[in-house]
């Protein structure tokens, strides 16, 4: 399997760490920056829009609201759309000093306009999957997409596809998602990566994740182990903090966890055709048995079965000619227990 690239998605839980330890916006946006590299990741991801773009005033939540407690979807966003270009120049800046890459995903046309200069991957988030338009316009900028398909069927999935493809060769791949905030366990439904690689055997599939970590990341590692090559996840330095994304975002234990579950993994699984491997040499000689004469035994005799004995190492005739050692005729004297060759027969 491929080595997995890993997204910590920052997007706007930074907000919330600003105001907690009483710090500018972009101090901790880089903090978030630096725990994700230092952790594993090899890119992070912001959110670009703003709130009068992406949503009406009327737009109620979706969200658990006992964890963030803002019912509308506008006044929600309100809170968080304040960065511009000149902000994410500076975080793309520090992502370069730290060899992370960055990554936003845009919700409107001026956000997709002035990251094109930032991103070398664009995001398209699952609440997008049907705005083929917007889509269009991403598609056209002939950048690697990486898209999201939350609450979507197949159908809606397929033409987003077929539409991309139309218009940008270069490197789909497609996430599979699941749109609720937190995603219960039995909702996760993992199994679709599978069904995905089998609709779509020539993209390349990944998973953008919305459980509550484990403490094992199970979850994750599940993923991977059926596909996904592409693993997101939001991410926090805090799950304590009130907020829509860091009660079930990875910290940066988890996230190095995760990495170094992934690592083992890709490390085990190995080669995917078998073959005798180089540490096994020498215990496939020593450990398998061969034809070994168990009575002394003068020139000229004839080996009889019970002449015979199968023991270790094998580095004499292999037991599987028997059949055909059984009488044939000793070319001179042999001792009990010598391992039989077929130079003295």
């Amino acid at each position: 399997m491929n080595k997995p690239y890993i997204i910590a998605e920052i997007g706007v839980n930074f907000y919330d760490t600003a105001k907690e330890l009483n710090i500018s916006l972009i101090e901790a946006a880089k903090m978030y920056i630096k725990a994700a590299k230092l952790n594993g990741a090899n890119a992070v991801k912001f959110q670009s829009y703003k709130a009068d773009t992406i949503v009406s005033k009327n737009s109620p939540a979706y969200w658990d609201i006992s964890k963030e407690p803002t019912r509308s979807q506008y006044e929600l966003f309100q809170k968080h759309d304040l960065f511009n270009i000149n902000d994410y120049k500076e975080l793309f800046i520090y992502c370069k000093s730290l060899d992370v890459e960055f990554m936003s995903t845009p919700f409107d046309f001026a956000s997709v306009d002035y990251l094109d200069n930032l991103v070398d991957i664009y995001k398209i988030s699952s609440s997008d999957l049907t705005n083929l338009p917007f889509i269009e316009y991403i598609a056209k900028k002939n950048k690697p997409i990486f898209l999201s398909t939350g609450a979507s069927y197949i159908s809606e999935i397929e033409e987003a596809v077929r539409l991309i493809q139309s218009l940008n060769s270069n490197e789909l791949c497609i996430m599979h998602c699941v749109l609720s905030y937190p995603t219960k366990n039995e909702d996760a439904n993992l199994s679709m990566i599978t069904h995905l690689k089998n609709i779509f055997p020539n993209l390349k599939i990944g998973y953008s994740d919305h459980t509550q970590p484990d403490s094992t990341m199970t979850v994750l590692t599940t993923a991977y182990l059926l596909g996904a090559e592409v693993i997101e996840k939001h991410f926090t330095l805090n799950k304590n903090l009130t907020g829509n994304d860091h009660y079930h975002a990875m910290d940066p234990s988890d996230l190095n966890l995760i990495v170094n579950n992934l690592s083992l993994v890709q490390t085990v699984l190995g080669k995917s055709y078998k073959t005798v491997l180089d540490c096994e040499v020498i215990p496939r000689r020593e450990a398998r048995r061969s034809i070994v004469i168990n009575n002394n035994l003068k020139e000229g005799d004839i080996i009889k079965k019970e002449d015979i004995m199968l023991k270790r190492p094998g580095i004499g005739i292999s037991p599987k000619y028997m059949d055909i050692i059984i009488g044939k005729k000793v070319l001179k004297d042999i001792e009990k227990d010598t391992i039989l060759t077929w130079e003295i027969i």
